[in-house]
């Protein structure tokens, strides 16, 4: 019995750093994030409309695996329209807003991005009438937005823009179909040293991406220096009949990883599909 309370003792303080460091994130929703992109909304904290899958402890900070599931079926009628995603503790912490339509099947996304301290991970959807519903994980990890570049960055910058799709599993005509995206980007933060020249690289990150299938939107992204290296989605997407899967991803430059100011548009990358099912 003796041993059982002080086991109980030592877990709770060993967690004590932990939920100081959740409650001082809440105050940076409450006070920064909520007011600058929510001002004046409610917001349901529930899993009821989605689902957010995170490890509890990143084995690499800037590659940590994120998947948000919908609970719901999109419809004409109902569906949602998209899925803000947000780190609290990191230097700029939008990593993404994704749209979705009808056509996508599901509002599923799932992508590897940077953590740059311990810090909830949020994912705000809304509703097509409106409504908010908000679902969060705490995840532990550190340097993730500055990890290194790395020493093939002449390797990466040669292969700039190149994409593929993958599908995973049969095509089937009305029914949602998974499929993953992979862009070929070093996705530069502006806060990584090159282990070349050790000099501090300036920001460079895919800033759009548009998928469509036979002209009509699938998903529409604007993502930040929080996607990893080497962007790589997987969503769905309802194929009607024989057609195009397209993508289009446009990339820009920053002087700095946390001002949106002074930027400047990059080149656009296009790819095309052949979805026969």
């Amino acid at each position: 019995m003796k041993y059982s309370k002080l086991l109980q003792a030592i877990l709770i303080i060993a967690l004590l750093p932990i939920a100081a460091i959740a409650a001082e994130d809440e105050k940076i929703w409450n006070n920064v994030l909520k007011p600058e992109y929510f001002a004046g909304q409610a917001i349901e904290e529930s899993d009821n409309v989605i689902e957010l899958e995170a490890p509890v402890r990143a084995e690499d900070p800037a590659l940590v695996p994120l998947k948000v599931t919908s609970k719901i079926k999109q419809s004409k009628d109902r569906y949602i329209k998209r899925i803000l995603m947000l780190v609290d503790n990191n230097p700029y912490p939008f990593v993404g807003d994704f749209e979705f339509t009808p056509d996508s099947g599901k509002a599923d996304i799932a992508m590897r991005i940077r953590v740059n301290s311990n810090s909830n991970i949020r994912a705000i959807a809304q509703m097509n009438d409106g409504k908010l519903t908000m679902t969060k994980k705490f995840v532990k990890a550190s340097g993730g937005c500055s990890a290194p570049v790395g020493a093939n960055l002449d390797e990466a910058m040669a292969r700039l823009g190149k994409m593929k799709f993958r599908l995973e599993g049969d095509v089937k005509v009305g029914e949602p179909t998974s499929v993953q995206l992979m862009i070929s980007h070093p996705n530069i933060t502006g806060m990584q040293m090159d282990q070349v020249t050790r000099f501090i690289k300036k920001a460079h990150f895919v800033k759009d991406v548009k998928v469509s299938f036979n002209g009509k939107p699938v998903l529409t992204a604007k993502t930040d220096i929080a996607i990893s290296t080497d962007p790589n989605f997987r969503f769905y997407f309802v194929p009607d009949k024989a057609g195009d899967l397209k993508v289009d991803v446009t990339d820009t430059s920053c002087e700095t990883p946390t001002k949106r100011d002074v930027c400047t548009k990059g080149d656009t990358y296009t790819e095309t599909f052949k979805i026969q099912p």
